[in-house]
């Protein structure tokens, strides 16, 4: 089974169930509904209110899990606590993965911005990152974590390489500005995976993808690369490659029939609003389970 603290939108934890994984859910915000409306209403939970509700758990002998997944997080004792608790269930199972999306802040127009408390991007460096084994950041994020800035391909690559050497053997960055060969219309997104062989000896996987710039403001997607990874990395655990492709592919399934679906509701010449760009999760679920690979990823 796997737990998950989720981000406030609808989604993340369906397209996992339809793949077969049992799955406990913390929520680490109850909103009304997502960020991306003109307004919500909600609670933030504390640490202390995670921390009563993982003691319900062991008090019951079923805190027994083999995947951690985290997201959007707003509280800093909240996001030191989540750590503690990935730590006590990794020395019950020395096996689990924990996947990490780091949710802090996104570019937009160029510019980089933080749409989380600045007193968090610590405890992701020092707490958080050490104890992921997958991490999902998109560009900013981690220029955030490193410090350094990606210009450029071999400035992404050498982010990765400092990622990976704060712990995870794991990194993609789910999204980036680097120009795409293929114009201006395309987003690049990378990878990289540290496999350990049977004798000691570690070798790197690094990759490239290029996918299709969509035209409209969608909430949740880094929620669902993020599930979606760990569902086919489990599938595919030392070929980054495949897990990749399925992930973007799996994705570029639902966003096309969201925005097809989002334009249609709206009507001709209207942008869709914020309701009307909800992701079709249910409605792709044929494409969840089974992506028609359409995006390929480019070994580096």
């Amino acid at each position: 089974m796997r737990r998950s603290t989720q981000a406030p939108c609808r989604g993340p934890s369906e397209e996992r169930q339809v793949l077969g994984f049992e799955i406990d859910t913390v929520n680490s915000v109850q909103f009304s509904n997502h960020t991306g409306y003109a307004h919500w209403k909600g609670q933030v939970l504390n640490s202390d209110e995670l921390h009563e509700l993982y003691e319900g758990l062991k008090l019951n002998h079923v805190n027994k899990y083999d995947y951690v997944l985290t997201g959007y997080m707003r509280d800093k004792s909240f996001l030191a606590m989540v750590v503690d608790i990935v730590r006590e269930l990794k020395q019950q199972n020395p096996r689990l993965v924990y996947v990490c999306d780091p949710v802090m802040g996104d570019k937009w127009d160029g510019e980089g911005s933080m749409y989380v408390p600045e007193d968090l991007l610590p405890v992701y460096k020092e707490k958080v990152v050490p104890v992921a084994d997958i991490i999902t950041p998109n560009q900013f994020e981690a220029e955030l974590l490193t410090g350094r800035k990606i210009h450029s391909q071999e400035e992404a690559l050498a982010v990765m390489d400092m990622l990976h050497s704060m712990g995870p053997d794991t990194v993609v960055i789910t999204s980036s500005d680097l120009p795409s060969p293929r114009g201006s219309d395309y987003l690049i997104a990378l990878g990289s995976q540290r496999i350990w062989k049977p004798d000691g000896s570690m070798v790197t996987e690094r990759i490239c993808m290029e996918m299709h710039k969509v035209d409209a403001v969608f909430v949740g997607t880094g929620d669902l690369f993020a599930a979606m990874l760990l569902a086919w990395t489990h599938k595919h655990p030392n070929n980054l490659k495949v897990a990749c492709e399925k992930t973007v592919s799996a994705m570029y399934h639902v966003l096309q029939r969201t925005i097809k679906c989002a334009k249609a509701q709206a009507g001709e010449g209207r942008r869709p609003s914020s309701a009307q760009l909800e992701l079709r999760m249910v409605q792709s679920k044929k494409d969840i389970e089974n992506p028609e690979i359409i995006i390929q990823a480019t070994v580096l």
